[in-house]
């Protein structure tokens, strides 16, 4: 039966009823299945075939979604909470164990935010499209719909569902409206994200009928299991694997650079803002939430993947001369940030893990939108042919500057918050021993220093470098339009707004990254004592994990 229901006991006039009725109003679900009802509209919608009605019809869907996560987040969520809030519940096929469950907390709530706004910004950088604008913007609200899904849904077997669901609208938006190799990248997309994406199924059964009885996939019930340690390690295993894709991490990143190449600004915006923070929150949720003693074994790893993250992809994103795949291995340059906080055992880093992939997400989202905007006027990618522009362009240049500012780090941007976080809470991890913290602090630093280098050597070839006086003697080359400076307004304020007060974001999620933190400083403990299983070698976890060890 549904879980939610108004008290009708309480008497009228006293103030009470309309917060009960808000508290109790089945938020999630309606943000979920409001945008995926407004797709199935939109092929009734009539138009002359310009989209120049359908465009408006799905602006005004995902702003009313993303009006919706904000009530959820003012009438519904106490962000002093760790427990699970804004909960509904619905038996939907009893016999396989699976129920529409769908509930927020903090590790969900502020990205189901995060989703809803930018895809509403997404929508309104789409306004250009005229091929096919019914289908367009079909997909792009029934991605609002599955994405937000994502991050809600308390149901693993639902959680998979979801997944799968967000695949189908971004093949189709890069194999429909892509570059000249969009085939090529909607294909290698499909085939890493789908097949990796079976492993969350296999997981997802395996964990859901361990014990035997009748199945039951949800997270509460999965996180109280007793899992055994092997089982445990495989599980993780496979997890790993699919939400590596995601994040993405090296080597399992080759589909991004693809895919960023020949994507639309909009669903660039959508990747970067987006997708690639599912990944994220699936390794703290799954991970680290349900799997608490695999993850203490795994810890070191993901911290040694974020540094290779952090340098390969710096020093790959500094050699490209590609423009939107320079901004792509930056992204994944970034990304490693969040798997070095994830790996940590501290609250402080755990929380900049959880402060960086919002950080990125609306950095990464200016920054492809930008990237974007200039090829719609210069026609080109490559650096090699930019330059001179800067006169032209003034404003779309003072955009890029300060976008690449925030992607660099700058202080008093969001960047500048999250990775201190997460070098802070690394370094103070007496988890780990002072040697290894010390080596990985000293090669994170490495994409520190080139970030910087690759970004304003990219700007001063985009708008100052040699001049190229064919591009520079375009008519076409217009600065910045009113709806292109919104949407970068729009992002830049919490972005600026972050990094001078981050206790903005920070005070939503801080309740349950420290019932997370807890909850894997446990499991370490449990797996220092002398009677743990030897699961791995002596002599790697001595050299990282602080003593006694395995």
């Amino acid at each position: 039966m549904l879980e939610f229901a108004l008290d009708a006991t309480i008497r009228p006039g006293s103030g009470l009823i309309e917060a009960e009725f808000l508290a109790n109003f089945p938020w999630l679900s309606l943000s979920i299945l409001f945008p995926i009802a407004g797709s199935f509209v939109v092929p009734f919608i009539p138009d002359k075939g310009e989209g120049k009605e359908v465009r408006w019809f799905a602006l005004g869907i995902a702003l009313v979604t993303f009006l919706i996560t904000i009530g959820a987040y003012l009438s519904g969520f106490d962000p002093s909470s760790n427990e699970l809030q804004l909960s509904e519940r619905v038996s939907w096929v009893p016999d396989l164990g699976l129920n529409w469950a769908v509930g927020a907390d903090g590790l969900s709530m502020p990205l189901i935010l995060l989703t809803s706004f930018i895809t509403a910004l997404a929508v309104l950088a789409a306004w250009p499209v005229s091929f096919k604008p019914k289908l367009f913007y079909f997909l792009i609200l029934a991605m609002d719909g599955g994405q937000i899904a994502v991050f809600a849904v308390q149901d693993m077997l639902l959680f998979f569902l979801a997944w799968e669901l967000e695949l189908l609208p971004v093949y189709l938006l890069l194999a429909i409206w892509g570059g000249k190799k969009r085939q090529y990248a909607a294909t290698k997309f499909i085939i890493y994200t789908a097949g990796s994406s079976l492993f969350i199924l296999l997981v997802a059964l395996a964990m859901g009928f361990f014990g035997g009885g009748v199945p039951n996939f949800e997270y509460t019930n999965l996180a109280a299991k007793n899992y055994g340690s092997a089982f445990q390690l495989l599980c993780y295993a496979g997890l790993l694997i699919a939400f590596g894709v995601k994040l993405p991490i090296v080597p399992l990143h080759t589909w991004l650079p693809d895919a960023h190449g020949e994507a639309t600004a909009p669903v660039h915006m959508l990747l970067a803002g987006i997708l690639l923070k599912m990944g994220g929150y699936a390794l703290l949720r799954f991970n680290a939430q349900l799997l608490p003693d695999a993850h203490a074994q795994f810890a070191p790893l993901l911290i040694i993947l974020g540094v290779v993250n952090i340098i390969y992809a710096a020093l790959t994103s500094f050699a490209q001369r590609n423009l939107k795949r320079k901004i792509a291995y930056s992204s994944i340059s970034h990304m490693g940030f969040v798997l070095i906080g994830i790996g940590s055992f501290t609250e402080l880093g755990t929380s900049g893990a959880m402060l960086q992939m919002i950080s990125h997400g609306l950095i990464g989202a200016s920054l492809f939108f930008l990237v974007g905007a200039t090829y719609d006027r210069t026609h080109t990618l490559q650096l090699d042919e930019m330059g001179g522009v800067g006169q032209k362009m003034r404003i779309m240049f003072a955009l890029w500057t300060v976008c690449s500012l925030a992607s660099l780090a700058l202080p008093g941007m969001s960047g500048f918050v999250s990775e201190l976080m997460v070098f802070a809470g690394l370094v103070t991890d007496e988890a780990y021993t002072l040697p290894f913290r010390v080596v990985i602090a000293a090669l994170a630093a490495i994409g520190v220093i080139l970030t910087p280098i690759y970004l304003l050597s990219m700007l001063r070839e985009i708008f100052y470098g040699k001049e190229n006086k064919t591009l520079s003697s375009n008519r076409k080359l217009i600065d910045a339009e009113p709806r292109e400076i919104y949407i970068i307004g729009c992002l830049l304020v919490p972005i600026i707004g972050i990094g001078l007060y981050p206790r903005l974001i920070t005070d939503s999620y801080t309740a349950s990254i420290e019932a997370l933190v807890k909850r894997d400083t446990g499991a370490l403990e449990h797996i220092r004592q002398p009677t743990a299983p030897m699961i791995r070698s002596r002599n790697l976890v001595g050299a990282i994990i602080t003593a006694p060890t395995i």
